[in-house]
Order: C-alpha cells, then structure tokens, then sequence
C-alpha cells in the first residue's frame, strides 16, 4: 500500500485522517487487488465495483468480497480490519473475452456458507447469475442481447425477493426479470402499462410468461444508477439527463424529481431512514433531497471533478437529547428500530434511533461520504440546522456553513397526490401524471386489493389484469419482509404495439434553474466538506462503510480499508509487519 515518503506524489496520498470520531487509518495489509497487486492500466476499462455479503460463517469470517478488474472478476473472503488479506487465495476467479463485468450485486437474503448468488452485469448488456462459492453459472440473461444490446449500468436484487431482479441499462430503459424465467428465443414485444412525465411503463406481450417481466423507459440519455428506499417500496433513479426521478416501485408511480445544477447524475443513495436522497454527479456537487418534502435541502461542494460515489454511514450518524450521545451500532442500541425490512447484511441498514414524541428529534447529525474522479474523499455532516431550517440553530457543528438558511418559498416542494409514499408530503412540485389510455382510470381506485405492483401484480391499479405468478421467499422471512409475489398479465389495448407513445420532452436546463427542480446556488444552504482528502492516484469508483470500517477503491484496481477510530488495534504488530509495501493505493 502506500509508502510514507518517497517522493512529491507520493506525498499528496493521504494514509489516515481525523474527524470528530477520531483518527481513520489505512491498513496496508488490508488491500485487496489482483494477485500480482500490479496496477491495472484502466484506459476504456468499465468502472471498478466492489460488492459485500456475510454468509454467517461459524468461524467468524462471514464477509465476502466481488469486485471486478477490467476483464477480471474475484471473489474473496474479506478479513478487513482483522486479519491480513490473503490474494493467494481468491475463492472464484473468472476472466471473461469480448465483455467485461461492469457492476454486481449479492442476494443477502439467500446467501449461506454453501451457496451465494451473485448478479453480474456486463458491457454487453447480458447478466450472469453464478455462485461463486459452489464455482457454478446457473443461468445467463439477455444472452443473445435481443432484449437490450447497451451496457449494464446497475443491477440489484429486489428487496425482499428470492428471484426477482432489476436492471438499469445506457439505453435508459430498465428491466425486472425473474430468474425463474427464461428470456425467450426472439425479442420481446411490450405493450403499454403505464406512462407519466418522462417515463413509460410496459409489460411484455407472451403467450407464456417470460423475461423481462416490466420494461421501464426512464429520462433520456443513460440510467446511470438507482437505489431502492430501506422499505424497499421506493425506487430512486438517476440518468444522464441530470435528473432524480423517485418511483413508488409498487403502483408504478413517480414520487418526485430532481434536476442536477448541470450535466448528469452519475450516483444516488438513500438514508437509512430514507427520509433524504444524495445524487453526485457531473457538477461536481453533492445534493440532498427531501423524500417527504421532494425539494432540495442543501447542496454540498468540495470536489474538483465529476462524483461518482455517494453512501450514507449509519455508525455515525446520531441523535441528541437530553444529553450529547452517539451511537455506535451495536444490536443493544438498535433492538428497536425498524428502518425498513431487516436485512441479513444488517450492517447497510442500522441507524441511531433520531426520531422524537412530535417526530422531530432534537438535534440530528447525518454522515455521508463521497468520492470522484478527482481522486477525493469527502465526508459531510448533515445537521439539524440544514434539516429544519427554522428550528432555533443550535450551537455551531462541524463545518455545516449556511449561506441561506431560509427555506424555499412555500409551494416549492411536494409530492404527487397520487403518491401513496411515507408520511404526508406537502404542495406538489410536478404535476399529476396522465394516465394511460390502455388503463381505466376505475382501475386505480383498486388499491384495497391484495395485489399491488410487486405483491401481486404491477400497479394497484393492475391487479385485476394480474395473471403471472412470481416465486415468493422463503418462509423463514416473512416475518421481517413484505412479500412479493408479482403477477402481470395480457392487458388488452388497441395502443398496446406502439412502444414508443412515451414522448421524451426535452427539458431546458435555462428554464429549471431557479425552480424547485432546481433552486440556484445562493437559495440553499452550501454544505462544506467535514474532510477532503486525496486518497488515490485514479478516480475512485467506490465507497462503502461498514460497522469497523470504511471501503474505497479506485480504478487501478486496488480495494482499501480504512479502519474507523479505536478499530485498528485489533491487528497484530505481526500482521502490520507482514504488509507489503510500495504500492500506492
């Protein structure tokens, strides 16, 4: 890893950094790369990905490691902060001709010490189910690219779901499949289910029930990246037009949007609470959304380039009241919170209990990070004082500097009426959407019955359409999660063979600046980074906090662990003694 000293470059690698928690050290024993730990030369390579899940192994070592390199793809048993990495020893390793992997994704919810499913997405536009532990490749998906020929840009387990999947493409579209299914033999035909302001819904059109299930057509330019809300029951979606679009995932509805302050959106993620949103993208900044408000409440800027990662860190965010306290994430101080379904990778969901008698805590500090391609770590505060601007500001904390901390005017946030989302947002910032012709409008009333869009069918507004069926979970999890059984069926309609009745507006950025899709600079508050530091001599492409540490990783190829304040005596003076040296993150 890197060396202190040695040279002007060298030099600008920061190897540890101090926050108000303590000290984050870099643990050079920990890195995770390619077995020969030679730089990867990244030109036209695809973006490297790194994804997690814990098998619950009795001996301890639970953690499990996917990321890709290039051509390569290698699964690891993960040791983080505790033990040295071995790279010797990769549990999987594939390397694959004419496409490279380009993200993936674990089902934590089946994932044992046997057996694991991974999703693989690749440049060419297929997925690849394989488990990694048994060494199998049991299914491939859009195999001869008849259903979409563009890059795989994010592909996600449906939360909740043994089968279901979800997957974002270049083209804008995305698709839900099941792995159950097969892809058919000839392109698919859709048919028109749902449409609304810069997006359209389809199902597709099959005597038997086959892949995909749904098509979505989603903004214009690429999908970049989505995120599912903690509930699983959101779905927030970011493209290369420079919008966030939030849907209710289960009645096909939209939520509400965002626009970027200019270029594309390249990443977005959801507090655990999922009460806001983050997006990075090619503005160089980080902006947080309301999800009850659906209205930008601060942006934050402290990047030189693009950002391509933004997480939120559950272990740090915490909540006052009568006394200053923090929580760590120990299961004590979580046994009764429920952000959400529980997840058997509990770790991305637990979040200090924040939420007072009036629903208002007293005072709350969320912690997110980022990182770009201008080598950069950020991490950001996010106050009381930014969340309820006129709330009394308490005392000054941590580098959150208010250049306006009066709220928009009153009808500037909102969301839709339809909307059947968590709490009661307020006056609405897009307007109503139009329904589809191929629709009845009766039909949406139907949202009484049992089949909504992912428990049964697409859409309360669907469900008397309903005839295909999807694998339910296991019966050991119910108990936790919200079923769901999807169900779609032939909806008739005369329209149903026009695939292209959405019609993509083009949207004037000139004419959104100063709105509520986007407010000017000087009409939020401007977050400044708690730290910045330049971490990497290629663009980072990933960020990931866990319990004992933070994960970045930058295009080389190289996989770091950061291990968070008090963490880092867990390793022996052998184990630091053992490290290579001489590789620069």
């Amino acid at each position: 890893m890197a060396a202190e000293g040695g040279g002007k470059e060298m030099n600008e690698i920061k190897t540890q950094f101090t926050t108000r928690e303590g000290l984050y050290k870099l643990l050079s024993h920990s890195e995770y790369s390619r077995p020969n730990r030679v730089p990867f030369n990244s030109q036209g390579s695809n973006p490297v990905r790194v994804s997690f899940v814990n098998v619950n192994d009795q001996s301890g070592n639970g953690d499990r490691l996917c990321f890709n390199v290039g051509r390569e793809l290698y699964f690891y048993i993960y040791k983080g902060v505790r033990k040295a990495a071995d790279l010797s020893k990769p549990i999987d390793k594939r390397i694959y001709k004419g496409t490279q992997p380009t993200c993936h994704d674990f089902n934590h919810l089946t994932a044992t010490a046997e057996s694991v499913s991974l999703l693989v997405g690749f440049s060419a536009g297929q997925v690849q189910l394989i488990d990694p532990i048994k060494k199998e490749t049991s299914k491939l998906f859009n195999e001869e690219r008849l259903i979409d020929k563009s890059r795989v840009t994010c592909v996600k387990w449906v939360p909740g779901s043994e089968s279901l999947f979800l997957v974002a493409h270049s083209s804008g579209n995305m698709y839900l499949y099941n792995v159950e299914h097969t892809c058919g033999t000839t392109a698919p035909h859709y048919q028109l289910l749902k449409q609304g302001d810069s997006f359209a819904v389809h199902t597709c059109k099959s005597k038997s029930t086959r892949n995909p299930l749904l098509k979505w057509t989603v903004g214009e330019g690429a999908l970049n990246e989505f995120a599912f809300s903690p509930d699983g029951k959101f779905l927030a979606c970011v493209s290369q037009d420079g919008f966030l679009r939030v849907f209710n995932f289960d009645s096909v509805e939209l939520h509400g949007t965002m626009k970027s302050y200019f270029g594309g959106l390249l990443c977005v993620c959801w507090s655990p609470d999922g009460k806001y949103i983050v997006t990075g993208g090619e503005d160089d900044l980080v902006t947080v959304w309301s999800f009850l408000d659906c209205r930008v409440i601060a942006r934050g800027h402290g990047h030189k380039s693009w950002v391509s990662v933004v997480a939120f860190d559950p272990y740090t965010t915490s909540v006052e009241e009568s006394d200053p306290m923090e929580f760590s994430g120990s299961d004590e101080d979580f046994q009764d919170l429920h952000f959400g379904r529980d997840r058997a990778n509990s770790t991305q969901s637990r979040l200090s209990k924040r939420n007072s008698t009036d629903g208002r805590p007293v005072s709350v500090t969320y912690r997110f990070g980022s990182v770009g391609q201008d080598t950069q770590l950020c991490l950001w505060d996010l106050t009381e004082d930014i969340l309820f601007p006129h709330q009394p500001l308490s005392r000054a904390r941590t580098h959150t500097n208010v250049m306006n901390a009066t709220s928009p005017p009153a009808g500037s946030g909102g969301a839709n009426p339809g909307s059947n989302g968590n709490g009661a947002p307020g006056n609405s910032v897009p307007p109503p959407l139009p329904r589809s012709n191929s629709l009845p409008h009766s039909a949406v009333s139907n949202a009484g019955s049992k089949s909504s869009v992912m428990d049964g069918a697409v859409a309360s507004g669907v469900s008397k359409f309903a005839t295909l069926s999807l694998h339910d979970r296991k019966e050991r999890h119910h108990e936790k999660d919200h079923k769901r059984n999807h169900s779609m069926g032939h909806i008739s309609s005369k329209s149903s063979d026009k695939l292209n009745l959405v019609t993509k507006t083009k949207t004037d950025p000139a004419k959104t600046l100063g709105t509520p899709l986007c407010p000017r600079m000087e009409d939020v508050p401007l977050l400044e980074p708690l730290i910045c530091k330049k971490i990497a001599h290629e663009r980072l492409t990933v960020l990931i906090f866990l319990e004992d540490c933070i994960v970045t990783a930058c295009q080389e190829g190289f996989i770091c662990t950061w291990a968070r304040p008090g963490k880092v005596g867990l390793l022996s003076s052998q184990t630091q003694a053992n490290s290579p040296s001489g590789t620069v993150v």
